[in-house]
């Protein structure tokens, strides 16, 4: 995949998330950034026309629960995401293969004229005018349901025990059936819009819309990576699951034939699906040897950076495991993905994250952005000395109800509070995590805000009993596209080295040693993690879920 000094090989990434759609430009041969933009919908005046909300980015809930956005601002994203880079200069020939992310979960319903509306963008007088008009009467239902669905409890018990249970849901599917899994809210649509449900001849991811559209082909594959959030796939076979399908489809015209017809086939997250239609060749000037790969979904394209164990330390907490193979959480704590190059790995969320650091800081007047106030504090406070609990918002790791800062240990000052609430939380992610995650030496990678404060990083080391380093926060944009040159280097069958590749674009600092002292502080018989889990067992059964 070597290429002449004079040739640029570029590699675009391309993000469609909740709140933007963004890009990153990559020049293989020097592994370096060259491009970088996001498109926010509601601040762009191209995109801010299609009637979503400002607070959250969604168009008006019907109901409860109901959370959808409108597929035609993502064509007009699309469109108006070239532009800008076709005038800020970039040189839109050299770019070899497109990959993408897509907010997981999320999904859109194309009708029967589909196929015909997107095979049309390879005629070149497509490029007369924009995606939104050349795509016009594709759609069998004007909204595209996304990850924030929550009004499909109905669906997910059904589906639950249509299979079995839990357990066998678990051992299935890799989840517990989320809320907001894909295959409960088709479910949903169907019953509460029968018409849409019998309109609809494909089902496809938001990940797979864009490579839909980049191939004129309605009917491009989901990779096995982002439909293992879809709680319709074998997650082990990495292939729909006919008990899975029946759960989903019974009861609704069709049948489990009908349903099963309006998935596309999947293929693995390293699968380049076709070349660029003529459509962004003639309006953007894209080679039309361009590849595109399959994309995938937010959380596996954003594991695709690091090889090993993931620790993002954000407003949520997200703890992304890699796993030996495919393997399941049976709690249901955790859900079981594979990242954008095939690799398994565990995916948990906490919400309280660290915001809640933050808001703690606020109460004693500490602005958030004080870093250096804060950290000295946390360096003065002694490593494990405080047991603090404070939850404003519900829980789903582990499920629980909201409450108040609870002290445990006696007295309150900033940094009794502080560190003790920082260590409670890290707690939870480790605890919770233990059952599926693999015992390992390994350094554990974190990235966040909090990733640069050393006063974390040491009692992150120690409650894990690992090395820790920090790395630059890549995103799934980047992710998307470090994927996509190792699907460019699988299809020439050369070899690849992802780890390496990823390392030389994101930031890396040096192995943090967790201390044998704060070791023996967090670990050893009535320390601080059996003195944790025996009160945060009890806060729990206190506030359960309402």
């Amino acid at each position: 995949m070597k290429s002449s000094k004079s040739v640029k090989k570029l590699a675009l990434g391309l993000d469609l998330s909740t709140q933007s759609l963004s890009a990153v430009l990559l020049d293989i041969d020097l592994a370096s950034r060259v491009f970088e933009c996001s498109l926010d919908y509601n601040k762009d005046p191209r995109l801010n026309i299609y009637g979503i909300q400002k607070k959250d980015y969604i168009a008006p809930p019907r109901i409860e629960g109901e959370a959808d956005q409108p597929p035609k601002m993502f064509f007009a994203a699309v469109d108006a995401l070239f532009a800008d880079m076709r005038k800020a200069g970039i040189a839109m020939q050299d770019i070899v293969v497109i990959n993408d992310s897509g907010q997981q979960h999320g999904h859109i319903y194309l009708n029967y004229q589909a196929q015909t509306i997107f095979a049309d963008l390879n005629i070149d007088v497509s490029a007369q005018t924009d995606l939104v008009s050349n795509l016009e009467g594709c759609l069998a239902y004007g909204l595209c349901p996304i990850w924030m669905t929550s009004n499909t409890l109905e669906q997910v018990e059904f589906m639950r025990k249509h299979v079995g249970g839990k357990k066998r849901m678990i051992e299935l599917s890799g989840s517990d059936a989320p809320l907001r899994f894909t295959g409960s809210v088709i479910r949903r649509v169907a019953e509460q819009f029968p018409q849409v449900y019998q309109k609809t001849d494909v089902v496809q991811l938001i990940s797979s819309l864009l490579p839909a559209i980049l191939t004129a082909n309605a009917h491009v594959p989901v990779d096995y990576g982002n439909a293992a959030g879809m709680s319709l796939m074998d997650y082990a076979k990495t292939k729909w699951s006919t008990p899975l399908i029946k759960a989903a489809s019974d009861g609704l015209k069709g049948g489990e034939s009908g349903f099963k017809k309006k998935l596309p086939p999947i293929v693995s997250p390293d699968t380049v699906v076709g070349t660029i239609a003529k459509y962004f060749v003639k309006k953007y000037g894209f080679s039309p040897s361009c590849k595109i790969v399959v994309g995938s979904g937010d959380n596996p394209q954003s594991k695709v950076l690091v090889a090993g164990d993931l620790l993002s330390l954000g407003t949520s907490f997200v703890n992304m495991t890699s796993t030996n193979g495919p393997r399941v959480d049976p709690s249901g704590l955790a859900n079981a993905m594979y990242d954008g190059v095939g690799r398994p790995f565990m995916f948990t969320c906490r919400t309280n994250g660290a915001l809640v650091w933050d808001q703690v800081r606020a109460s004693y007047g500490i602005a958030k952005e004080d870093y250096k106030t804060a950290e000295s504090v946390l360096n003065e406070t002694p490593v494990g000395d405080n047991l603090v609990f404070w939850q404003p918002r519900m829980e789903s790791f582990p499920p629980s109800g909201s409450f108040d800062l609870v002290r445990i240990t006696g007295g309150s000052d900033l940094g009794k509070d502080y560190a003790g609430l920082i260590e409670t939380t890290l707690s939870v992610m480790y605890t919770y995590s233990k059952h599926f995650a693999r015992v390992t030496s390994e350094p554990l990678y974190i990235t966040g805000g909090a990733a640069g404060s050393k006063g974390i990083v040491r009692r992150i080391a120690a409650i894990w009993n690992r090395p820790v380093i920090s790395i630059e926060k890549g995103g799934a944009a980047m992710g998307a596209a470090v994927a996509g040159v190792n699907a460019l280097y699988k299809e020439a069958k050369q070899g690849f080295d992802v780890e390496k590749f990823g390392a030389n674009l994101v930031k890396r600092e040096g192995e943090i040693k967790p201390l044998k002292d704060d070791i023996a502080v967090f670990h050893s018989a009535g320390g601080f993690l059996d003195k944790f889990a025996v009160k945060e067992a009890k806060l729990i059964e206190a506030n359960p879920v309402d």
